[in-house]
């Protein structure tokens, strides 16, 4: 079973590189609120409407003093490619040993057409300006949880 993180948790730490191959680290952020976004896999049907849902709320987010991270096992070339394709505007980091997926919890068992199979678990996470977990949620849909996401914030 996959350690999940839990509201209160301190947020894992990770840097990882962007889709430009630059490192991005979760603890240059500090001091102001975080989303990541777990997501399987970039320039998939359910992956493009979740990232595209973000980069039209990223206004909203940025405004209120939220970053958005999207990170996937995809390496950052992929990143590249799906990032300028879809006009996205936040960083998309590459995690292809899947080491901070798994730490976060987002990478293990999961239901997929009725079967069991081990995959990213799509997850998204709201980290405090201290690096702490605000929420934690697990198999989100790929649509509608950015509007979840802007009404917990009252954003």
């Amino acid at each position: 079973m996959t350690t999940r993180l839990a509201p209160g948790d301190t947020a894992p730490d990770f840097t990882l590189p962007d889709a430009d191959g630059k490192p991005v680290s979760l603890a240059d952020l500090r001091g102001r609120k975080v989303i990541v976004y777990f997501y399987p896999a970039a320039s998939t049907p359910g992956c493009t409407k979740e990232a595209c849902d973000f980069r039209d709320n990223l206004a909203e987010l940025d405004d209120a003093g939220v970053e958005v991270l999207g990170i996937s096992p995809d390496k950052p070339a992929k990143l590249a490619k799906f990032r300028d394709k879809e006009g996205l505007t936040f960083p998309l980091l590459s995690d292809p040993d899947k080491k901070v997926l798994q730490e976060w919890g987002a990478f293990g068992e999961k239901t997929m057409y009725g079967k069991t199979v081990t995959g990213v678990i799509r997850s998204t996470f709201l980290v405090d300006e201290e690096g702490r977990i605000e929420a934690a949620l697990y198999n989100v849909r790929a649509t509608g949880h950015v509007a979840k996401l802007r009404r917990d914030l009252k954003i």
